[in-house]
């Protein structure tokens, strides 16, 4: 019964949930029936809608292009009228540029007409002129004539009377204008570079001469010549090889001469000489350690010569073997002057005519102390001490206006700065001041000889006297040949070629004298 009813139940369940089915079925379909039909009207009222809209764009449309047309057809109307009022204004414009132009022309016409007669009247006056000229050239010539005749000479000849006439006075007043403006020059600038120099050499409290590099050593007694020599000649010879100098040995009492063209090894072997001498042992491995010592002993003066001389003029910062080049000048000589003397003395003038021309007095002194670096490697290498010099200071690393005084002191190169000129003139200050230097006697007398041969080379000079040991000449002129105008002239241009082909330290006079006598006797 139970299983019976639990089918019964079972089947009304089943029933119940196909009824339940079908009506979702039923009511799913109706649902989309609705809403198809609710899509379909929403659809024709959007497409009513829509009508509508396409209807009023169109009505808008054609509204703003009639709109559209009016404006542009305002536009077009005022164009034109703006367009003809131009025209109209140009049309004006030009009409009185045309009357402006007819009335110019008419005006050039006139001044044609004017011109016209003006050329009439210019080539009527121009044939009145050309018969004129021809009566003037006829006139100038009966003159002429007559001028010849009265005075004896003709066109020519009075032509080169005249010219030559002019050409005196003319080089008459020529030497007066130049007499005058030298004298003024020297003048100012002698009482000037008076002031400079002398007050420069006033301060300088430099020696005029320094002692020359010894080559001579003294011996106590002629017994140690036999000593120096040593069995068969092995210690001289030892003392050659080691100091590369030559020992000259003769009959000079109590002396032995050292001979050598380097003069740091001749003061090596002086020392080394020195220190066997008073030490008594002599023999080869006793010179080979003494040398060595002296060596050492040089290279420490050297370095101390060379401290010595930028602490006395104040320039420092010189590169060490720069410095140890300066040192080596303490045993140079230039015609018996030493020549680190002569470089300390050159600084110290720069620096003094440095300070009164305001010039850079710390560029001067350092100019001054390096200007004959070169004369102390001048044997060892080829050129000049100006080009060598130049060349050390290139190297390391000295400035342009150092390098340029270097290679301007002596005038190979023109002098462009204040300080070369500064250097040029210590220099010569320091060569020239009387006993700075000494000159062999050959060399002096060729350029006395030469200074006299220059001034006997220019006419009208009758005879030249080389006096004051070359720095003044006497110059004695023919006084038929050479006026009193034309001295200054001489003088002048002999000084011009004194300076071209000679060389002399500091200046020579030239004395140009001329004199008339007038001899008679009483009888």
């Amino acid at each position: 019964m139970i299983g019976i009813f639990n089918l019964g139940l079972g089947a009304s369940v089943a029933i119940i949930a196909a009824i339940i089915v079908l009506i979702g079925v039923i009511a799913f379909f109706l649902g989309i029936t609705y809403r198809k039909k609710k899509f379909e009207k929403v659809v024709g009222t959007a497409e009513e809608q829509a009508e509508k809209l396409i209807e009023n764009a169109k009505k808008e449309a054609e509204g703003t292009k009639r709109e559209s047309l009016i404006e542009i057809k305002e536009e077009m109307h005022k164009s034109r009228l703006e367009l003809e009022k131009e025209i109209k204004e140009r049309r004006s414009e030009i009409s009185r540029q045309e009357r402006r132009l007819q009335q110019k022309e008419e005006s050039l016409d006139k001044k044609v007409e004017s011109l016209e007669q003006k050329e009439e009247l210019l080539g009527k006056k121009n044939k009145e002129l050309e018969i004129m000229q021809q009566d003037v050239v006829e006139i100038q010539k009966k003159q002429l004539a007559q001028l010849e005749k009265i005075s004896g000479l003709s066109v020519t000849e009075a032509k080169d009377l005249l010219l030559s006439s002019i050409e005196n006075e003319v080089k008459h007043e020529a030497a007066i204008r130049v007499k005058a403006i030298e004298e003024e020059a020297k003048e100012e600038a002698e009482k000037r570079a008076r002031n400079i120099v002398g007050m420069a050499i006033q301060r300088c409290a430099a020696d005029h001469a320094a002692e020359t590099t010894v080559s001579v050593v003294a011996l106590p007694s002629d017994e140690m010549k036999g000593r120096i020599i040593g069995r068969e000649g092995r210690n001289i010879r030892a003392i050659e090889n080691y100091t590369g100098v030559d020992l000259i040995i003769d009959d000079t009492p109590e002396a032995v001469v050292l001979s050598s063209f380097d003069p740091i090894r001749r003061e090596v072997a002086r020392v080394t000489l020195e220190k066997l001498i008073s030490d008594g042992r002599i023999h080869p491995g006793r010179i080979e350690e003494t040398v060595e010592k002296a060596r050492k002993e040089v290279d420490n003066t050297i370095k101390q010569e060379a401290e010595r001389a930028t602490f006395e003029t104040g320039v420092h910062g010189l590169h060490p073997e720069l410095l140890k080049t300066l040192g080596r000048l303490r045993f140079r000589t230039s015609y018996g002057q030493n020549v680190l003397m002569h470089s300390i003395e050159v600084s110290h003038l720069s620096g003094l005519m440095a300070g009164e021309l305001g010039a850079d007095i710390t560029m001067a002194k350092r100019a001054g102390l390096l200007h004959d670096i070169g004369k102390a490697v001048d044997h060892e290498q080829e050129g000049s001490h100006i080009e060598i010099g130049a060349n050390l200071a290139r190297k390391y690393h000295e400035s342009n206006e150092i390098i340029h005084a270097i290679m301007a002191h002596h005038g190979d190169v023109e002098a462009e700065t204040i300080i070369a000129c500064i250097v040029q003139a210590a220099d010569a200050i320091s060569a020239a001041r009387p006993g700075a230097r000494r000159e062999n006697l050959q060399t002096y007398i060729k350029r006395l000889e030469k200074l006299e041969e220059i001034a006997d080379s220019f006419e009208g000079v009758e005879k030249s006297y080389a006096i004051q040991a070359g720095r003044e000449i006497r110059i004695m002129v023919k006084p038929e040949v050479v006026g009193d105008d034309a001295i200054t002239m001489t003088a002048r241009d002999i000084v011009k070629k004194i300076e071209a082909e000679l060389e002399y330290p500091g200046q020579i006079k030239v004395n140009v004298i001329r004199e008339v006598r007038a001899v008679d006797y009483a009888k």
